[in-house]
């Protein structure tokens, strides 16, 4: 690998964000573990790429679940950050998709769930009501079917709301369960201990050009996903 080379994809960067495309393992919080975040490695990216001797600015605006693949946007200004951070709070202004391959074809094809989801902290999972709960947090998303295989389906989905593994919660809810998510009810896991939900692209207004982006990440080397992919066409 040279200096400048990215440890992950690099799909997009100007002087105020850095959009790669996150791995399955990929970390975007330091944990207990304390295993390198996608951060870290980035910022050494910036370091080698800019030769900056010091230490370099990096903000996560949003996170991603560390199983999960896709589109990660990072902050490169503390201004940008600021701003991003507050994008993805209110929810409306920035336009967030997702695949996600499960085991049964949905029924309907194509719908909106609404549900309140309610986080264990302990086992840190979330679970989905129909009903309003104490503590619960009021999740949305829109899925509709993109494609099968002999086995799996694949969604694409809008989400409305930003809530703790909410995709994986509102699926199970409904029956659906993502490939190799143990947690939320799939029988086996993934050789690389990834799960097959994707990133897929975030569109938003750029905080500081207002201009309009959009950013979309390709989908993981893997046997399933290729096979999504030459059917989409992606």
């Amino acid at each position: 690998m040279s200096a400048n080379a990215s440890p992950v994809a690099v799909l997009y960067e100007d002087n105020h964000l850095i959009a790669v495309n996150k791995r399955c393992g990929d970390i975007v919080q330091g944990d207990k573990t304390g295993d390198t975040t996608i951060g870290e490695e980035i910022q050494s990216y910036l370091r080698h790429k800019y030769n900056k001797p010091g230490n370099v600015f990096l903000g996560v605006t949003h996170r991603i679940d560390r199983p999960t693949s896709g589109v990660l946007i990072l902050a490169k200004t503390s201004k940008s950050l600021a701003r991003m951070n507050e994008m993805f709070r209110q929810g409306g202004e920035i336009r967030k998709t997702y695949w996600a391959v499960v085991d049964k074809k949905p029924d309907p094809e194509a719908a909106t769930l609404r549900h309140w989801l309610v986080r264990n902290e302990q086992q840190n999972k979330s679970y989905a009501y129909l009903k309003e709960q104490p503590n619960g947090k009021e999740a949305s998303l829109s899925y509709r079917l993109l494609a099968t295989s002999d086995k799996f389906f694949l969604l694409e989905i809008d989400l409305h709301t930003g809530r703790h593994h909410q995709i994986r919660a509102q699926l199970a809810a409904i029956g659906l369960h993502i490939k190799g998510d143990l947690k939320y009810g799939f029988p086996r896991s993934n050789k690389d201990g990834g799960i097959h939900l994707h990133a897929r692209s975030v569109a938003f207004v750029h905080p500081v050009s207002k201009e309009e982006i959009l950013i979309t990440a390709p989908v993981p080397e893997e046997p399933l996903w290729n096979h999504f992919r030459q059917v989409t066409g992606d």
